[in-house]
């Protein structure tokens, strides 16, 4: 039996107080930074191969089911308002298609043949790279597509919550957090969709800091989509240029993004 499938360390939940309840989850939660840091070198190797496609001109995808297939849509989402970069730089594809989002899809998990024909969809070739997310480790959906990916040259990796599993034999590139038992027995969207969200985080993180799109610490290439995000780059721009507000506010509206007001200013 895989680990994220074994039983509980806590039982009779239902006989648990609200705060039993909340210590158990959290004590629990704890463990899952120090599981995804015994996978940091093999985090290293996916980033870089990440950063290696990428810079060439190819794209990232993930393909997922259930919770995997939802975070993978979530950080692919996040990657163009956040840094700027194109909507199909970074493509997240769950079992089901997009119906399955919100529902979830019976049975869309089974096909082994799905992930490849959605990834087609997309002209997928070799300039991209494909991440396969299942905690199980043992997705048909996410198993079929990556071993289609690699029959013709496709760089693969995933992200799985258990050793040794079927995902994982299928990719280049795995990455393995083994999060143990979860706190209701087999309930994934837990620690293991945890451990997952801070995988996905730094791999986009850090693919788009090495592809330039971060200065210093600051989201530059931002999208300045709402009242927050014009604020925050304004603040950006008074910072680096030291200009006052209504200087600052002027020139990002002009020119559209804390980066392209920056260099526009320091061109002059």
């Amino acid at each position: 039996m895989s680990t994220t499938e074994s039983a509980s360390n806590y039982d009779s939940l239902e006989k648990m107080s609200v705060k039993e309840l909340l210590v158990g989850i959290n004590q629990e939660d704890k463990t899952v930074p120090l599981a995804v840091e015994k996978a940091l070198p093999q985090i290293e190797k996916l980033v870089e191969a990440t950063v290696a496609k990428l810079h060439s001109g190819g794209r990232l995808f993930y393909i997922g089911a259930g919770t995997s297939g939802r975070l993978g849509i979530l950080d692919a989402s996040e990657c163009p308002p956040t840094y700027g970069v194109p909507h199909g730089l970074v493509i997240g594809l769950i079992a089901g298609g997009d119906t399955a989002i919100r529902k979830a899809v019976e049975f869309a998990e089974d096909d082994q043949e799905q992930a490849w024909k959605d990834l087609q969809e997309h002209h997928i070739s070799d300039k991209d790279i494909v991440v396969g997310i299942a905690a199980s480790g043992r997705t048909p959906y996410v198993i079929g597509g990556l071993k289609a990916c690699s029959s013709i040259g496709i760089t693969t990796g995933c992200i799985v919550c258990n050793a040794n599993s079927a995902v994982a034999a299928e990719a280049l590139y795995p990455v393995e957090v083994v999060t143990g038992p979860e706190f209701v027995t087999g309930s994934t969207r837990m620690k293991a969709g945890t451990a997952q969200k801070l995988v996905l985080n730094m791999l986009t993180t850090s693919t788009m800091i090495k592809l330039g799109r971060v200065k210093g610490n600051k989201m530059v290439d931002m999208q300045l989509s709402n009242v927050k995000l014009v604020d925050r780059g304004t603040r950006m721009v008074m910072e680096e240029l030291h200009l006052d507000r209504h200087a600052a506010a002027e020139l990002l509206q002009k020119h559209g993004s804390v980066r392209a007001a920056i260099n526009a200013f320091l061109k002059k």
